[in-house]
């Protein structure tokens, strides 16, 4: 059984696999990798360390569906609105630029939740805290190293990392890249933002119609969303009456412009996260302070070039086969990462 190594448990990655084990014509063992500690990539639901059941989305916060992607994408919007993964959005998000046919979702339980699934559905051996550093060539194989433990031997490579740790990695990889291939993946740029969420005592008084905005008058702040009542979860009254009325507190996060978040890149995050304070506090004066926060750099936040003439995949090498996959190759949305997904399996296909 041929053993098939996926780097990278975000949306792609876990498409990748869950495609991988429904449609490649033979039986594989599948194993995704991730240097976290929990999967979602930038689809990454945070928990309350004071109440697990607390949660902030830190990265994507709705999918924005398109006609054409309704269309062509319609079975995997089917099956996660009729799992309850995926429901509409109907909260209020002032600012929003909506554009005619389209239609936007949340994840009640999270935007973690569909890379959770498709996980599930994968039957992949998933592990966490496994660094790629090395990729060599063994007889035929890949042996992948990692930064702690002994290194392994797979069949199929499977790269859905930002294409900078693509380009990092040492060992026969590196000489394996050709010239163009090469200048393909330095074409990929990416925008760089923090992201904060807060989480407050239960009975916290939020008062404001919106459940998100757009900030277009702050240098550091350009969303916030009241993360509950985004995903219209739990009683939204739970802002207005007595801390007895719910458990749950509500759970609010803040995205940076990409400006700041540039600025402030090497900064600390203890520093980073008490400016975004100061500035949350010109915007919701008089916002009590959070029981815990948990302050995310994205270095690799959208990408604003993707690679250029790779159509959703870079095959870099086909014997032993490696693939890179992801949003670097299509478009930072749900329906980027769903369209690589279905190229590295059409790749697999044509070459194993």
């Amino acid at each position: 059984m041929a053993r098939v190594l996926i780097v990278g448990a975000g949306l792609t990655g876990s498409l990748c696999a869950a495609l991988i084990r429904k449609e490649l014509p033979r039986p594989v063992h599948l194993a995704v990798w991730d240097e976290a500690g929990d999967s979602g990539g930038r689809m990454t639901t945070a928990r309350s360390p004071c109440n697990p059941e607390s949660t902030v989305d830190l990265g994507a916060q709705y999918i924005t569906c398109t006609p054409h992607y309704a269309q062509q994408h319609q079975s995997f919007y089917v099956d996660l609105l009729a799992l309850g993964i995926l429901k509409p959005l109907t909260s209020p998000i002032e600012g929003m630029v909506m554009k005619e046919g389209d239609c936007n979702f949340v994840a009640p339980q999270g935007v973690s939740s569909i890379i959770k699934h498709y996980l599930d559905e994968s039957g992949a051996d998933v592990y966490f805290r496994h660094c790629v550093t090395q990729i060599n060539l063994r007889n035929d194989k890949w042996e992948v190293s990692k930064d702690e433990g002994p290194p392994e031997l797979f069949d199929i490579v499977v790269l859905t990392m930002p294409v900078p740790q693509i380009l990092q990695l040492q060992g026969d990889v590196a000489n394996l890249i050709s010239k163009c291939q090469r200048q393909q993946l330095e074409s990929v740029s990416y925008s760089s933002r923090y992201a904060l969420g807060l989480f407050y005592e239960a009975g916290t008084k939020i008062d404001v119609p919106w459940a998100g905005q757009y900030i277009t008058s702050n240098p550091c702040i350009r969303f916030i969303s009241i993360d509950n009542k985004k995903r219209n979860i739990g009683c939204v009254l739970v802002f207005l009456i007595t801390p007895e009325s719910s458990e749950i507190g509500p759970s609010l996060v803040v995205h940076t412009t990409v400006p700041f978040g540039v600025t402030h890149l090497e900064h600390s995050t203890e520093a980073v996260q008490e400016l975004i304070f100061q500035h949350l506090e010109d915007i919701l004066p008089g916002l009590p302070r959070p029981v815990a926060t948990k302050c995310q750099k994205w270095r690799h936040s959208q990408v604003t070039n993707a690679a250029i003439n790779s159509h959703g995949q870079l095959t870099l090498h086909l014997k032993p086969f490696l693939v890179c996959g992801g949003d670097a190759f299509t478009q930072s949305s749900f329906d980027g990462c769903v369209t690589s997904a279905r190229c590295v399996l059409e790749a697999l296909k044509n070459h194993v």
